[in-house]
């Protein structure tokens, strides 16, 4: 490519409706960005347009096909109305400018004189994306701060659990099927299974339902909102456990109770050995998978 000739790329990027209403649509992003090419001389060669998407990181679909033209030398500079519509990543901008400084490419934003062509250019690319970076993390910090408070006045974000409801978006116990869990709790102390229990719910149709499933007696054994407290992003590697936010359906003794009575069920059901047809039969009447057990002989040894 001749590089007398520049080959624009225009980045478009919206994040959010009030972007749109303030003036940050994609179209009208497109518009300035058309005329300042061509103030500019460039002969634009597609527009790239993420729609409803953050710039927390580059994991984003026009920015990454925008990106392979830059590597593959289609264009040879991109146009963007901010540098935070490219990214609010300073590790991101840092990775950008490697990318595009290999790949003999410019960058040259129209609002905020963030490019690649002066020092002075690439210095306010720096600064200007440590300062869009700084507010992601000051909002995320108002967020966590927010839903600490929300949660510890009974605002889970989760979707109502059996046995509570909703009112004025707080959650409370309902008393239509509260008895429900307390039941499950006191039949799994009783000694049955979470099998067991899912099939006397199926038996007496509870709540109309035939489709009561082991996993589903698992989860309501596991949940500690039934206790009264609430754990947050408990699939994340730091949860967040917040005590008595809302209103207990079970006593936490009786909770804990259940929690042992698992690892007491789990140890008592450990395999010892390899059966040939686990996992491969089933039970004509409910469904489940037939498991092995073996015996040994006391007076021989065999199994």
């Amino acid at each position: 490519m001749n590089i007398d000739i520049r080959i624009a790329g225009i980045y478009i990027r919206v994040s959010t409706q009030g972007q749109a209403r303030e003036g940050f649509s994609l179209g009208e992003q497109e518009a300035r960005l058309k005329d300042f090419c061509k103030a500019k001389q460039y002969e634009v060669y597609k527009v790239y347009a993420d729609e409803g998407i953050s710039a927390k990181n580059d994991k984003r679909p026009a920015y990454q096909e925008m990106m392979n033209d830059v590597k593959n030398g289609t264009i040879n500079v991109i146009v963007a109305f901010k540098m935070d519509r490219l990214t609010r990543s300073v590790y991101d901008v840092e990775k950008l400018m490697k990318i595009v400084k290999e790949a003999g490419c410019d960058i040259d934003c129209l609002a905020d004189e963030s490019n690649t062509t002066t020092s002075n250019g690439r210095m306010v690319m720096r600064i200007m994306t440590s300062v869009s970076q700084n507010e992601i993390e000051k909002c995320s910090e108002r967020t966590k701060l927010g839903m600490v408070g929300a949660i510890k006045a009974g605002h889970i974000p989760n979707r109502n659990p059996l046995g509570f409801k909703r009112e004025n978006k707080k959650l409370i116990v309902d008393p239509l099927t509260k008895d429900l869990v307390v039941r499950v709790f006191d039949l799994y102390l009783e000694g049955k299974s979470h099998q067991t229990i899912a099939n006397i719910y199926n038996q007496e149709k509870v709540l109309g339902k035939t489709n009561w499933y082991d996993s589903t007696i698992q989860k309501i054994l596991a949940n500690e909102l039934y206790k009264g407290d609430f754990v947050n992003g408990k699939k994340t590697k730091n949860p967040t456990y917040y005590e008595n936010v809302v209103e207990p359906i079970v006593s936490k003794e009786k909770w804990n109770n259940c929690q042992s009575q698992k690892q007491r069920n789990a140890r008592h059901y450990e395999r010892t050995a390899t059966y040939l047809f686990t996992n491969k039969l089933k039970c004509s009447n409910c469904g489940c998978f037939l498991g092995g057990k073996a015996t040994t002989k006391q007076k021989t040894g065999y199994k």
